[in-house]
């Protein structure tokens, strides 16, 4: 039961990750905001290497970086673009689809399978999708997808949880060639110098702004930080595919999060959508 308390402390982290994000974003330049997400998430790390030794690492650890780092750098940046333009209440939701995704690339990549009552407790997570935007039925049974999909944020998000479900995999045989600590470091680093170069050409008219919003910034850092250091030690103890699921009930709290600080409308209609989530959530645990 240990992998479900790190599970959760990785959902109610990358919840507010999300509100931190759409802060930042607001005035700051989506490349920037990425950039000092990865910065800060190496920043913060650093002092861990005092109590922890660099690992021996194994084979697979340098490709299983070249390809999860490049991967996330393409996801970092299309998180925040996406939580830019759209509510973070719809954002965080399309995320519940890497669950599903998993069922596909986790056999492939990792060798896991899911139980059956699993299986079902991913599927609840998945339909309670369909319920954030329920009031949009009276325009057809599809709407409520369709209207997620119409959303370029979304659309955005639909992309990156894909990727989270190949990435997910990666960190896995990254964690188990290396240590949890250290292939954080690893990702985070390689994906700040990844975008380093972006970064140098939008930070020169971004000075004031970044200036303005340095306390989100840090703060977003550290929430990075946090929630990848949380997820690589879950999934050292269970399936991938449940650490995720968990993770994406991170959409419940975003709802409350999207209502109290960016009075984001149909609230209702998307918290009933969210303890649907829940209740995929204790099929897994059940499991």
């Amino acid at each position: 039961m240990l992998w479900m308390i790190f599970a959760f402390l990785t959902a109610i982290s990358n919840s507010f990750k999300g509100v931190y994000g759409k802060k930042s974003s607001k005035t700051v330049d989506v490349y920037v905001v990425s950039w000092f997400l990865r910065f800060f998430g190496v920043v913060f790390l650093l002092p861990f290497f005092y109590f922890f030794e660099i690992p021996t690492l194994g084979d697979d650890y340098w490709m299983a970086l070249l390809i999860g780092g490049s991967l996330n750098a393409i996801t970092t940046v299309l998180f925040i673009k996406a939580l830019k333009i759209s509510d973070i209440s719809i954002v965080s939701p399309i995320a519940t689809f890497t669950p599903l995704f998993l069922l596909v690339t986790s056999p492939l990549i990792v060798n896991e399978f899911p139980t059956t009552i699993g299986f079902i407790g991913v599927l609840f997570i998945i339909l309670g999708s369909y319920f954030l935007n329920i009031n949009e039925i009276k325009n057809g049974y599809l709407e409520p997808f369709k209207t997620l999909l119409k959303e370029k944020g979304a659309s955005l998000m639909f992309i990156v949880a894909f990727i989270w479900s190949i990435t997910s995999n990666i960190d896995k045989i990254g964690v188990q060639n290396s240590s949890s600590v250290f292939w954080v470091f690893s990702v985070n680093l390689f994906v700040a110098i990844l975008i380093f170069p972006i970064f140098l050409l939008k930070v020169s008219n971004q000075k004031a702004n970044i200036l303005k919003n340095i306390n989100n910034l840090i703060i977003l850092g550290l929430l990075t930080m946090l929630t990848l250091i949380f997820q690589m030690i879950a999934i050292t103890l269970t399936l991938v595919i449940y650490v995720i699921a968990i993770k994406r009930t991170s959409a419940i709290f975003s709802v409350f999060w999207g209502y109290y600080f960016f009075k984001e409308k149909n609230f209702k209609n998307r918290l009933f959508g969210s303890l649907i989530m829940v209740l995929g959530v204790i099929f897994i645990i059940l499991s």
